[in-house]
């Protein structure tokens, strides 16, 4: 999974340029409005990379976990084709082999269940890294949103803008709910 990056430095200069440089207030607004959002968007992306890394850490350590479970289970189907063996030979098998054999079965039983909550929590830093990253998406369609109103001169884009940051913010919420 890749890092999510918000490349809006350009825009944000045009934004600060025009505000400078333009006679309508409005113009100013935009530019502190611009600037919140590519702040909230720099760490929701921040917050999406470290959910992302976090799931693919738990997918391994899951994975690690299943690999384990197997190990034992191939252990113990030696270990009981052995006690097969020997009762067929009319030989009884220690009881070291047969707690050996209860302790992989056991040990296995343990294992499954960490490696199903590591696939858990692999799932929930998955849907919080997606969350947080519709979250950047709409943060930066609401500052490209700003710096048209602003080569535009049409205050009213800026507001839609305002509804996109809007939209950055819930998702930003949901993403730290997560």
């Amino acid at each position: 999974m890749e890092e999510i990056e918000v490349p809006l430095e350009q825009a944000q200069e045009h934004i600060h340029e025009a505000a400078e440089h333009g006679r309508e207030k409005w113009i100013g607004q935009v530019a502190l409005t611009s600037a919140l959002l590519a702040v909230c968007a720099a760490v929701a992306a921040l917050l999406a990379g470290h959910h992302s890394n976090e799931a693919m850490i738990e997918q391994i350590k899951s994975s690690d976990h299943w690999a384990f479970y197997q190990a034992k289970g191939i252990k113990g189907a030696i270990l009981n084709s052995k006690v097969q063996l020997l009762e067929q030979l009319g030989k009884t098998p220690s009881k070291e082999d047969e707690k050996k054999l209860a302790q992989y079965q056991a040990d296995q039983e343990e294992i499954k269940k960490e490696a199903e909550e590591s696939r858990q929590a692999s799932e929930t830093h998955l849907k919080a890294h997606q969350t947080l990253a519709k979250s950047v998406t709409f943060f930066q369609v609401a500052i490209a949103i700003a710096a048209i109103s602003v080569l535009m001169k049409r205050r009213r884009f800026w507001l839609l803008g305002l509804g996109f940051g809007a939209l950055g913010v819930i998702f930003l919420i949901l993403g730290l709910k997560s």
